[in-house]
């Protein structure tokens, strides 16, 4: 290998890191407006995890909130158990 496909070589190469470097410096500097116009784009999500809480390795409850309802579930070990449905699930009703 002479001295002029070497220096080719490093070239090519400083080329290589600077095109990925640009995509690096343009991704952090556009994407984060990107993402937050196009997540605004899409509307408002109608299923939110409003909160977990960790039972044991195996459990977890995860309490998610659909619509305006919020319902509770227990995952864990291959299972879910959604809580029972009855007609006097509103927080404040009947009180």
């Amino acid at each position: 290998m002479n001295f002029l496909d070497l220096l080719r070589a490093v070239f090519a190469l400083a080329f290589t890191l600077g095109i990925i470097g640009l995509a690096a410096w343009a991704a952090r500097r556009y994407a984060p407006q990107l993402l937050a116009k196009l997540s605004a784009e899409r509307g408002e999500r109608r299923m939110k995890v409003v909160e977990t809480l960790v039972l044991d390795p195996a459990r977890r409850l995860v309490l998610v909130k659909i619509d305006d309802e919020e319902r509770l579930l227990i995952l864990g070990e291959g299972r879910e158990l959604i809580e029972p449905r009855g007609p006097n699930t509103d927080a404040g009703a009947g009180s």
